[in-house]
């Protein structure tokens, strides 16, 4: 959980260097873009590796899966997004790079799919909880008590 937080700040500070007055240049550069994905790479490897000790062994759903890989593909977006006009898919070309509103929405939009996946592979019931609600595999039916 320690991890989370340090690949939130990373991440935060990336995005918006003036909070601890590194920001040195008008434009978003190529160095604050590689410190934000860095710092958003560590939040969800931590996150993912958080819930997978809450999960605590149990089975994977079919649930579980869509969220591992609704967590990495939000990371695609927004790495895609960020890095647009450096890999050639952006509005802009070098050396007149900018980083604008499209790219922006694009960086929202993967990290909000990275959240939507760790709320999917979260298990849905506690380890608290009774057998209630859960179905024999093989039976098809409730588990006898």
């Amino acid at each position: 959980m320690t991890i989370v937080l340090v690949g939130l700040i990373i991440f935060i500070l990336g995005v918006q260097p003036d909070i601890v007055k590194l920001n040195r240049s008008q434009t978003v550069g190529f160095v604050q873009i590689g410190v934000w994905l860095t710092g958003l790479a560590i939040l969800l490897l931590a996150a993912h590796a958080t819930v997978r000790v809450v999960r605590n062994g149990k089975a994977t759903s079919l649930r579980a899966d869509i969220g591992l890989r609704l967590l990495a593909t939000g990371y695609v977006v927004a790495a895609v997004a960020s890095l647009a006009d450096f890999i050639g898919v952006g509005a802009q070309r070098m050396p007149f790079i900018a980083f604008g509103p499209v790219q922006v929405i694009g960086l929202v939009t993967g990290v909000l799919l990275s959240l939507l996946g760790v709320i999917f592979y979260w298990p849905r019931y506690s380890s608290d909880d009774s057998s209630e609600g859960e179905v024999d595999e093989q039976k098809g039916e409730p588990p006898e008590s």
